[in-house]
């Protein structure tokens, strides 16, 4: 086997730049609190395992040292864009807790994200959590390095990026309209309801001003919200679930070019 990559190594290298490009991008994989060598080492031990199927499959490997510059370029772009999708799709879940956190109190309080190195609310951070949680347990990475490994090269070459670039365009452009349209469908059933309570509160202390609920109004909405979260977090994992299952379709019409 290590005889066949070396021979064969810039078929391997080609293979190794699309699949650390995905790692670089993918959702947990791509934060800074892992090390670069082990994602270095994760896309070379992918590359190696699908390397005889892609070498007997007969991918195209450019003679001139300019046209296979260019297909490193093109195999990196496909990497990113099949992990920027799913980055998108996973990053509803804690937009959606971003949404609803001021409104119940803690906007003000942040906390810092190892993986992605950037401080975001406590609540966008509890739901990133679980949104961890449920992409492990829907075998996210089993289907990430099925689909975005051994799928994309049957299904697309670097080659192809240049004939369906508008497809690609439009996709990219869809799926930054779609993470604040799925994160405000999660969010809107706690977010609306706190709307409410707030209103509620106001109403409340213009008509008594003498209990002065706007100093109870934070206290309110934080009870107010977490039993709501925890009332609907099971239909959130549900819903995330189907975030993520279509996420993957839709990167498979993608690839085979049946979408955009």
């Amino acid at each position: 086997m290590l005889n066949e990559i070396v021979a064969k190594a810039d078929l391997f290298f080609i293979i190794a730049v699309r699949i650390l490009a995905m790692v670089e991008t993918a959702p947990l994989l791509s934060g800074d609190g892992i090390p670069q060598v082990a994602k270095v080492g994760l896309a070379g031990f992918a590359a190696a395992a699908v390397f005889p199927w892609v070498r007997d499959a007969g991918y195209p490997v450019p003679t001139e040292a300019a046209g296979y510059l260019g297909a490193i370029v093109g195999e990196a772009m496909i990497g990113i864009i099949i992990g920027f999708f799913l980055t998108m799709v996973f990053s509803a879940f804690t937009t959606a807790g971003q949404f609803f956190s001021l409104q119940m109190g803690f906007g003000a309080s942040e906390t810092y994200d190892p993986l992605a190195q950037l401080e975001i609310p406590l609540v966008g951070q509890f739901m990133n959590l679980i949104a961890m949680f449920v992409f492990v347990s829907t075998s996210g990475f089993q289907r990430l390095f099925l689909l975005g490994v051994r799928g994309s090269f049957q299904a697309i070459r670097a080659a192809d990026l240049l004939s369906r670039r508008a497809d690609f365009l439009g996709y990219v452009a869809g799926s930054l309209g779609s993470l604040f349209q799925n994160s405000l469908i999660l969010a809107f059933p706690i977010f609306g309801t706190l709307i409410l309570v707030s209103v509620t509160t106001g109403l409340l202390s213009r008509a008594a001003p003498q209990i002065n609920l706007l100093t109870e109004g934070f206290p309110i909405s934080i009870l107010v919200a977490f039993f709501l979260m925890a009332t609907a977090m099971p239909f959130m994992i549900e819903a995330f679930s189907g975030l993520i299952d279509g996420g993957f379709t839709t990167i498979a019409s993608i690839l085979s070019g049946r979408g955009s």
